[in-house]
Order: C-alpha cells, then sequence, then structure tokens
C-alpha cells in the first residue's frame, strides 16, 4: 500500500545504551542549561517601579478633547458607541443652555458619557468614526482596582483639564491621512490648525 505522506517516518525499537539507562548525561545537559539561564539578565520588568517603553501609537487610556478655548469638542452624535465592536460606550445628549458656550463647542453635548473599561478592547474605533475629534485613546495605562463599578468611567475621569498646560497631546495619534484632510479648507476642526495653515 502506497504511503499517504512522504515525512512519515518508520519506528525503530531501538536498544538503549548503558549510559542512556543511567539518564545522567540527560540530567547533566538539563541542569547545564538551567545554570546558563540561572546567569543571564532577568527580563522581568518590576512594574510600576520600572516602565516599559511604549509605542508612540499606543492605545491606552482614552481622553475627551476639548477645544482651544476649553470647550468640549463631543457632541453626543452616537458615532463612537456605533462604530464600538464591544458595546462599551454610552451616552446621554442634552441641548445647551443660553450662556454654556464657553462650556460646550456645539448646541448639543454629551450630559452623561462613560466607557466600561472591562468591555473596551482599545481597537481605537471610537477615534476613527468621532467627526469632531473629540476621543481619543492616549499612551496611558489604565489603572487596576478591586470592584467592577469602578471601571465604568464617566465624564470625570476622561475629559481632559481646562488647563492648556495640563492638556494631553494626542498629535502622534493622527495619521498622515487624517492631517492630510485636514489641511482641506473648511474641513479642519481646529481653528488654531486652520488659522496656521492660512499663515
Amino acid at each position: 500500500m502506497q504511503a499517504l505522506t512522504t515525512r512519515a517516518k518508520v519506528a525503530v525499537n531501538k536498544k538503549m545504551t548503558f549510559m542512556e539507562r543511567l539518564y545522567l548525561p540527560a540530567i547533566i545537559g538539563g541542569m547545564r542549561i538551567t545554570l546558563h539561564h540561572f546567569f543571564k539578565k532577568k527580563v522581568t520588568v518590576c512594574y510600576p517601579e520600572e516602565m516599559r517603553p511604549f509605542s508612540p501609537v499606543y492605545r491606552g487610556y482614552h481622553v475627551l478633547k476639548r477645544d482651544e478655548n476649553g470647550a468640549e469638542r463631543c457632541t453626543a452624535c452616537g458615532l463612537c458607541a456605533l462604530a464600538c465592536p464591544a458595546e462599551a460606550i454610552t451616552m446621554t445628549a442634552a441641548e445647551r443652555k443660553p450662556g454654556e458656550e464657553n462650556l460646550y463647542r456645539e448646541e448639543k453635548y454629551a450630559s452623561v458619557y462613560e466607557i466600561n473599561m472591562l468591555r473596551c478592547i482599545f481597537c481605537g474605533l471610537c477615534e476613527e468614526a468621532c467627526p469632531k475629534e473629540a476621543i481619543f485613546l492616549t499612551d496611558r495605562i489604565v489603572h487596576t482596582d478591586y470592584k467592577r463599578s469602578l471601571f465604568v468611567y464617566g465624564k470625570d475621569k476622561l475629559v481632559e483639564p481646562a488647563d492648556k498646560d495640563k492638556r494631553i497631546d494626542v498629535s502622534k495619534r493622527q495619521t498622515k491621512s487624517v492631517l492630510e484632510f485636514k489641511s482641506q479648507p473648511g474641513f479642519a476642526h481646529n481653528t488654531l490648525y486652520t488659522k496656521a495653515l492660512k499663515a
């Protein structure tokens, strides 16, 4: 009968030699490998005392961005929640009241914006779907905790500080295609960026 494969090997019932029956060479060989690794440099990183370098486009903790005037960019359109494959984002829309122009950029804003970090898979689809460049993933790590309820992050944890000196830089997250899109007149969301292009 013809063999189904050319990789088949014939099993041979070979008798073990005296040295092989002692198992000492095998034990000595294993100990040599163990001792070799014992004196090598450790590869373990003692986090959080020692931090491993991250990629510039690492996807971590989310941030809700403000515009150059300190107003929230998010308009509660729901595109980020719709694009989220894990269904981790929920929000409630509200209408801006007179006198709140400096707090919210558009007439509609998110009064409640929550991300369940236990469900989030950090894919970055929310920031790609956002037409206002309101949500970005940063290079920060999501901190651990003991209660599941503490992993539901609201606006108190997601919105960046109003102080310009404490803003989170997300310029590395913007791809060449996004910057090229923003270079077209009328498509730039950041008026400062538009002014810089005109200058």
